[in-house]
C-alpha cells in the first residue's frame, strides 16, 4: 500500500503545480464591470465558453475537483 500513497502524492504535488500554472495563465476578473459597459451581451461574451479563456476555466475547475478529491483520500491514512 505504500507505493499507492507515494503515486497518488506524486499525482496530488503535479495537480497543485498545474493549478498554480492555470490560475496565473487566466485573465483577472473586475467586479461589475462586464454588466456595468455591456460587454456580457458581446460575441465574445455569449461564447466565452468556447474560448480559450473559457477552457482555461473548465480545466481550473476540474482539476481542483481531482485536488480536493486526492487531498480527502490522502487523508484518510486508510493506505
Amino acid at each position: 500500500m505504500g507505493a499507492l500513497r507515494i503515486t497518488l502524492t506524486v499525482i496530488f504535488i503535479l495537480v497543485c503545480i498545474a493549478l498554480v500554472i492555470l490560475v496565473l495563465m487566466q485573465e483577472g476578473k473586475t467586479a461589475g464591470l462586464g454588466a456595468v459597459s455591456g460587454a456580457a451581451e458581446t460575441y465574445w461574451g455569449k461564447n466565452k465558453g468556447r474560448s480559450m479563456e473559457g477552457k482555461l476555466v473548465k480545466i481550473t475547475t476540474g482539476l481542483a475537483v481531482v485536488f480536493l478529491l486526492l487531498a480527502i483520500v490522502l487523508n484518510l491514512n486508510i493506505f
